[in-house]
């Protein structure tokens, strides 16, 4: 992968011989993941659902030609939570298209401060990013882009979900 990627929360988003998937440890130290910043919970409670708050936050670093393929967000228990996306630093060309992998695409710039969320329809939709616009901002020291991408990846717990099903 040409992005460095940590995380916040709960659960952290990992990657090793086994393949992907959601850890409450960090594969390397084995400790918890640093706890979500209250800004961040603010802003999915505003934004995306008030009901259950995320359980993870992916960051991903982008520096020089970092880039991420299209991809679709399938690894959460639940795809009726959506996937909310905050952009920092330099500005990235995000690609998105159907849930289709030959859906047409269409591309966006994404500035810093842009918050992009994926619901409904759009929670399976490829995305990626194409590339990332060196020098757009002075934010990151160094350069780059950082991307918050926050989620809910178990499943509703069962005592929630009695309460929002009815």
């Amino acid at each position: 992968m040409s992005v460095e990627m940590t995380s916040f929360g709960q659960l952290g988003w990992i990657t090793d011989e086994r393949g992907y998937r959601y850890s409450a440890v960090h594969p390397r130290t084995g400790r918890a993941w640093p706890p979500m910043p209250q800004s961040l919970l603010d802003l999915w409670m505003e934004l995306a659902d008030s009901s259950m708050p995320p359980d993870a936050c992916l960051v991903n670093l982008y520096r020089g030609d970092a880039r991420m393929g299209l991809h679709q967000d399938r690894d959460e228990a639940d795809f009726a939570f959506p996937v909310l996306s905050v952009s920092l630093g330099d500005t990235a060309i995000f690609r998105i298209g159907g849930v289709d992998r030959r859906s047409p695409t269409a591309s966006i710039r994404l500035a810093s401060g842009d918050v992009c969320a994926l619901s409904g329809e759009a929670r399976l939709a490829f995305h990626g990013i194409d590339r990332v616009l060196e020098g757009s901002s002075r934010l990151i020291p160094g350069g780059g882009r950082i991307n918050l991408t926050l989620r809910r990846a178990a499943p509703r717990p069962a005592t929630a979900c009695a309460a929002a099903c009815d």
